[in-house]
């Protein structure tokens, strides 16, 4: 896979690889939204897909399907049902390679959902507080890229 797209779970022990993609869609469900512990699931179907560090944990969600996640760091990766593989978008190194096309499954969305993109942004003067408490956080969190190991050693990064 040349042009494979790659990504993973936030602590780095679950990485896969998708040689295309299908169609990339929101879903409105209650399961989704119990799943990502948000107000829908984004997925895009995976096309030669490959876990290539770890394998994820699964939750049957359903007797229609199961739902892949790290064990380590409970990160959302997969929803699986007759023998496809949705991927979370959000799982992806570059979110931005799977724009989402479609909703899906939307008598299960939130009342307030069409407003979210019309909620005013963080007040200005708000913002040097903010970028102060940014500065002094310390990620823990796996690149968006592959890594030969991980974690790095002690110091390394």
């Amino acid at each position: 896979m040349t042009n494979a797209y790659t990504g993973g779970c936030q602590c780095g022990a679950v990485r896969f690889r998708a040689g295309a993609f299908g169609r990339a869609a929101i879903c409105h469900c209650r399961m989704c939204q119990k799943a990502f512990g948000s107000f829908f699931g984004p997925y895009v179907t995976a096309l030669d897909f490959e876990w290539t560090r770890g394998a994820p944990k699964y939750f049957h969600s359903s007797n229609a399907g199961r739902r892949g996640f790290c064990a380590d760091c409970g990160t959302q990766l997969t929803f699986e049902a007759g023998g496809g593989v949705e991927l979370a978008i959000g799982a992806l190194d570059d979110p931005g390679w799977a724009p989402p096309v479609i909703e899906v499954n939307p008598r299960d969305k939130v009342s307030f959902f069409a407003a979210l993109c019309r909620l005013p942004p963080r007040p200005a003067a708000e913002q040097p507080q903010t970028d102060a408490r940014l500065a002094r956080v310390v990620s823990r969190q796996h690149p968006d890229r592959d890594t030969d190991a991980w974690p790095p050693e002690a110091g390394r990064s």
